[in-house]
């Protein structure tokens, strides 16, 4: 464990703790955390997370403005997504993980490529829906920490791991917050 780790997985858990209890201040928290694991991922040969921490700090400044603003300078509410918008996005998260990983696998020294690239795709996917509010983002967050904890821990990222296994519970808890919070509008 290095104090790089140490410092991302403080902020990345700052973050994550907000967007289950729906706070704005997830974004700016989150794209300090970004910016620090971008690094770390880059020393530990993560290179479809490294790709995930630049499109994370992306989607964070969008993030940031939509909850802050919403459509009408108004936050936006929390809903449910189209079940076109999932099912379309499911497709193309597993096409693209199965490509991201064959390409990093044909081209790079990248530890577990194809699971690494899961990682990426479907974090990409929960993080799109967290931006728009939809309460479908948390169980693929809880996809994403269930195979992102063996992967971390299998690269010795012994805290990242604790900490994707915590996010499981908070992910947990921010599904019956946000259905909770969608019910009563």
């Amino acid at each position: 464990m290095t104090p790089l780790e140490v410092a991302a997985n403080g902020f990345a858990t700052i973050s994550i703790l907000l967007a289950g209890r729906n706070s704005g201040h997830i974004w700016w928290t989150g794209i300090v955390g970004c910016l620090l694991f971008t690094w770390l991922f880059f020393l530990a040969r993560l290179y479809a997370d490294v790709t995930l921490q630049v499109a994370f700090i992306v989607t964070s400044a969008v993030g940031w403005w939509w909850w802050a603003r919403g459509a009408v300078g108004a936050p936006a509410p929390v809903r449910h997504a189209r079940r076109t918008l999932l099912f379309g996005l499911s497709a193309l998260s597993l096409g693209a993980a199965i490509g991201y990983g064959a390409m990093l696998h044909a081209f790079t020294d990248a530890y577990a490529p194809f699971i690494d690239s899961f990682v990426l795709v479907l974090s990409l996917f929960a993080q799109l829906l967290l931006v728009r509010r939809l309460i479908e983002t948390w169980p693929i967050w809880l996809a994403v920490d269930t195979i992102a904890v063996p992967l971390y821990a299998s690269r010795g990222l012994y805290l990242t791991s604790a900490r994707y296994a915590a996010y499981w519970i908070n992910a947990c808890y921010g599904w019956w917050r946000w259905r909770r919070e969608a019910a009563s509008c």
